[in-house]
């Protein structure tokens, strides 16, 4: 993290350029003009004495932040590309807030993902309304599927991508193209109390994986291999052995496309939004989908959901040392929802350009992301923010900080685990075909398990309190994996060991 955060200082002292500079004053002034001049200019140094007691100056106008897209995630590897910060302070009367935000990203990971996402935010681009605005593309050649309901679906370690004797099948992974526009709308009500309001537009296009490295197939999904069929497996993939079982509907299981609307109330006390170290920010509002452009008709996916969080921080010493804990919940009202979209994880602010869970950077960090899929989540995130110095650097204000953690969460409405029951009960899929006792296993094995926990420790170098590059490592504490050499054996007899290899991220941004 260290050699992270060396090369992040580097990289943003040759990139960063600040637009905010003051022209020279004339040499030639008349006795008034330079009595009010030293009005102003104490009036500036009060102000700046006044506003920030670590010797930090008041940004104005445009700040830019073109940076190397350089990171790692255990989910999807490492990372390069581009990206680019702009904030408009304007006259610097609302330092550190933003007048407007803009953030561009393109990026390429060694998992094989591809994103291409814009961002913007404003209090005053719409009179007396908040806008938030993103679109993104994400084509995910590898994008993990590892079943519903969290533990309740096995993951077995012999049969993950890379294994040898997988021989270019991937067991949990699927190939994803996905789509998400964004746009969220907030306006007063009361002091700290808005209404929230918005719309958004989500396309999937889920298919098998075709990947190819080197010009020759890297992953074949069109059959079993020798060691999946002598293990009783007839799939190449959990995805399709899902289809197979009636688990995943044929009018689902290719993707859709879904138009969702949101309504709510937010509280927000923060004296800052990127780095709060005291206030409340909370909110909750109903969202659902109208399954209108697929053309399902009757067999369409209507849902309404409901989205509730509560973020406290709480400062333990000056601005140096802030309790900070998020508690929330997200989960179905009505209808049925489609289980290509039950990972997401909706919010009215984008903190992380990918927003799904249960798991990874967004809820239980170092929890793998999609590895616990259900109809409602409930989760929380604790963790202690120490600023452990701050300092001026080439005209920017900087700081870094600390923030050990403790996640928990899991899922709290499950998804058609009444059908994954049956199929285990009667060892045939939905629709009478038989299964193996390997099949059965990676259906359903009976465990209930729904609480998954990690802890860990991150670093943030922070710039104007607004850019916050983030290196965090978490390791789950009681995630179970199998570890069978032999997987058609009765259920009694499956082996499981404690937990995933602990997960690392390098990026932007605090999660809350």
């Amino acid at each position: 993290m260290r050699k992270f955060f060396a090369l992040a200082l580097a990289a943003i002292m040759f990139v960063s350029f600040d637009a905010s500079a003051e022209p020279k004053k004339e040499k030639t002034a008349t006795k008034v003009e330079q009595k009010s001049d030293k009005k102003v200019k104490q009036k500036t140094k009060d102000k700046e004495v006044a506003t920030d007691d670590k010797k930090q100056t008041v940004k104005k106008g445009w700040n830019f932040a073109p940076f190397p897209s350089i990171g790692y995630n255990s989910d999807t590897g490492f990372q390069i590309g581009a990206l680019c910060e702009i904030f408009d302070y304007g006259d610097g009367s609302t330092y550190p807030a933003y007048k407007h935000k803009f953030n561009v990203d393109l990026s390429w990971t060694t998992k094989d993902q591809v994103k291409l996402h814009f961002f913007y935010d404003s209090k005053y681009l719409i009179p007396k309304v908040r806008l938030t605005f993103a679109a993104t593309y994400i084509l995910a050649q590898m994008y993990p599927f590892m079943g519903f309901n969290g533990s309740a679906s096995p993951y077995y370690t012999d049969l993950a991508s890379g294994k040898k004797q997988m021989n270019r099948v991937a067991m949990y992974n699927v190939k994803r193209n996905s789509m998400r526009i964004m746009a969220d709308f907030q306006g007063d009500i009361l002091p700290n109390f808005r209404w929230a309001a918005g719309i958004s537009y989500w396309w999937y296009d889920i298919q098998n994986i075709s990947l190819k490295k080197k010009g020759a197939t890297a992953y074949d999904s069109t059959f079993a291999n020798d060691y999946l069929t002598t293990q009783g497996i007839n799939s190449p993939s959990l995805w399709q052995l899902y289809q197979r079982a009636g688990l995943i509907h044929a009018n689902e299981a290719h993707g859709g496309h879904h138009l969702e609307l949101k309504a709510g109330l937010v509280y927000d006390s923060r004296e800052h939004e990127a780095d709060p170290s005291r206030g409340i920010w909370a909110e909750v509002y109903a969202y659902g989908s109208p399954d209108i452009l697929n053309g399902r008709g009757k067999d369409g996916y209507h849902y309404l959901k409901l989205a509730a969080h509560f973020r406290h921080y709480v400062p333990v010493w000056q601005d140096k040392i802030t309790f900070a804990y998020h508690l929330a919940y997200q989960g179905k009202l009505a209808g049925n929802a489609p289980y290509y979209t039950l990972q997401n994880i909706n919010t009215l602010y984008l903190r992380q350009i990918i927003s799904d869970g249960l798991g990874s950077i967004n809820t239980v960090r170092g929890v793998p992301y999609n590895s616990v899929i259900g109809d409602g989540y409930a989760w929380a995130n604790i963790e202690m923010r120490f600023k452990i110095v701050s300092f001026r650097f080439i005209k920017q204000n900087f700081y870094l900080a600390t923030n050990p953690f403790f996640d928990i969460g899991g899922c709290v409405q499950p998804y058609r685990l009444d059908e994954m029951e049956k199929i285990r009960q009667t060892g045939q899929t939905l629709s009478g075909e038989p299964l193996s006792n390997a099949e059965l296993n990676l259906i359903y094995t009976g465990v209930h398990r729904k609480v998954h926990m990690s802890a860990g420790l991150g670093l943030k170098l922070a710039m104007n309190r607004n850019f916050i590059l983030s290196a965090e490592v978490a390791v789950p504490l009681n995630t179970k994996v199998y570890t069978n050499t032999n997987l058609n054996v009765p259920v009694s007899e499956l082996k499981m060991k404690n937990s995933y290899k602990p997960g690392v991220n390098i990026g932007l941004n605090y999660i809350f």
